[in-house]
């Protein structure tokens, strides 16, 4: 079994990672809000939001890489990936990836195996999908997807209405009509759902 230490600086993201590395059998050793916090030395990975790591801060990265395998989460795959694995990381993987998707990059850094997420519309801040069963699964819109993306990342209503360029009340409005579609009553299940990728891309805006 994968024992590790997650570093996350929101409490949603947490939550639905957390339960997708419980379903995976992956324990979860230790939890940190902060990276002032020392990780948990009984861990094989070390799971850290970019958010909780400033560029200044990436001796935080090397340090814990000296010990145990470090895998970074990142909003800024393009832009930071390089920095990340050169500080010593063992893989770096877009917080938008599916919940699948993270578990994979966890099982490879464990096992020495470097991790370098593919450029794709996750690089862009949209979910990434795999596409077994896509058909049975809800659609969402272009922008639906997008602000659940923007949730899964632990950003509040009010900072995806800044980052989309929408008024909060519009992020209201999506949000209830993606639990409707997703079926789910709170961030943290949205959350998950988003790591999950229980729900299938359309074109629709």
């Amino acid at each position: 079994m994968i024992r590790t230490d997650l570093l996350v600086t929101s409490p949603c993201f947490l939550i639905g990672l957390s339960q997708v590395f419980t379903e995976a059998g992956i324990r979860i050793v230790a939890t940190r809000a902060s990276a002032i916090e020392e990780p948990c030395w009984l861990a094989d990975v070390a799971v850290i939001d970019a958010d909780a790591v400033s560029g200044s801060d990436l001796e935080i990265v090397t340090a814990t890489a000296r010990s145990m395998a470090v895998l970074v989460l990142t909003n800024e795959l393009a832009k930071n990936q390089e920095t990340y694995l050169h500080a010593g990381a063992a893989g770096v993987v877009n917080k938008g990836e599916t919940g699948g998707g993270i578990v994979r990059a966890v099982e490879l850094a464990a096992a020495g195996t470097a991790t370098r997420a593919a450029r794709s519309t996750a690089s862009a801040g949209a979910v990434v999908h795999d596409t077994a069963g896509l058909s049975e699964r809800p659609r969402l819109s272009d922008r639906e997807e997008q602000v659940l993306s923007q949730i899964a990342h632990g950003r509040t209503h009010g900072q995806v209405a800044t980052r989309l360029g929408i008024s909060p009340h519009t992020v209201d409005t999506y949000v209830k009509r993606i639990r409707v579609k997703l079926g789910v009553g709170n961030k943290a299940e949205l959350t998950r759902a988003a790591l999950l990728g229980r729900f299938a891309p359309t074109s629709e805006g």
